[in-house]
């Protein structure tokens, strides 16, 4: 009955209008903002500590913040709907030709995209499934809880030439898609246990950064392009990127290796978010896993 009822819901919310959807968001966003004071207060505090702004001034940015993220969780219900008229009339490209550059070594070597929980990135996969022209492209998740729900927003993220890869089950399906030149994306700004972790400076502190994205980075030889899907207005969006990394060119040892790509990619979601700190997920606990030495203080 759950799995229906999700079915039925999600059917509901694909074939509403686009702007309605975005109206929805924004309302659970305040309905997030308004019932869950223990999130609010912790995006309010985060905020001010990494950001170094007046309470007041993090008031704000946080409940932008809930109301921008309602709309980038309700966005899975397009991920399917975008097609090349969407990229025309909702998304601009900065730097177009130098885009068009890194599609074009695409199509000879892997890559990994890293991006994160900014903007609108339920949307990146429908991008990529236009515009990146490898036969073979994932994108790697963690699931919900709910499996019901989960199943629903797996279907909904899915597309003729992007794959969802569960984070648990990601290395052999990720090593064997990059060794076929293809792209796997990970969201690389959540928080993760430690034994999955090198912990970097991120807004001012340390960090628990997901390494396996450097690892299999590293591993295929890839190029590792952090991009990200931005929030210009209710109607359109702005693609933002990076210059690639390549792997093959990083001196020193594996383990240096390793620290430099994952650096590489924490930088890169450092900068959008200091840049668009309104559209950030600030309510996740980001800082949650700490460093051993942290432990004994």
């Amino acid at each position: 009955m759950r799995m229906m009822f999700y079915e039925i819901m999600a059917a509901i919310g694909q074939s509403a209008q686009y702007g309605h959807i975005q109206r929805l968001g924004h309302g659970l966003g305040w309905l997030i903002w308004t019932a869950v004071p223990s999130r609010r207060r912790l995006a309010v505090t985060t905020i001010q500590e990494r950001l170094g702004v007046d309470r007041a001034k993090a008031t704000t940015v946080a409940r932008e913040s809930f109301t921008q993220n309602g709309r980038s969780f309700l966005e899975v219900l397009f991920c399917r709907k975008v097609d090349w008229r969407f990229r025309k009339d909702r998304v601009m490209i900065e730097s177009p030709e130098r885009l068009q550059e890194i599609l074009n070594q695409m199509r000879d070597r892997a890559f990994v995209a890293a991006t994160a929980h900014l903007g609108a990135w339920e949307l990146l996969g429908g991008l990529l499934h236009l515009m990146a022209p490898q036969e073979h492209k994932q994108v790697i998740v963690k699931p919900t809880h709910d499996r019901c729900l989960y199943r629903v927003i797996r279907r909904l993220r899915s597309h003729p030439t992007v794959r969802i890869i569960e984070h648990e089950q990601a290395v052999p399906k990720v090593l064997h898609n990059l060794k076929q030149k293809g792209l796997s994306a990970f969201l690389v700004d959540h928080n993760c246990r430690r034994e999955e972790a090198v912990f970097l400076p991120f807004l001012g502190l340390k960090a628990a950064v997901n390494v396996g994205p450097a690892l299999l980075a590293l591993r295929a030889k890839a190029l590792v392009w952090p991009v990200f899907l931005i929030r210009e207005d209710p109607d359109h969006y702005r693609l933002l990127f990076e210059d690639p990394l390549d792997t093959t060119k990083l001196s020193g040892d594996r383990h240096e290796q390793l620290h430099a790509v994952a650096a590489f990619y924490t930088q890169a979601v450092e900068v959008m978010v200091r840049r668009y700190p309104e559209q950030w997920f600030w309510m996740h606990r980001r800082w949650k896993t700490r460093p051993t030495e942290d432990l004994g203080t």
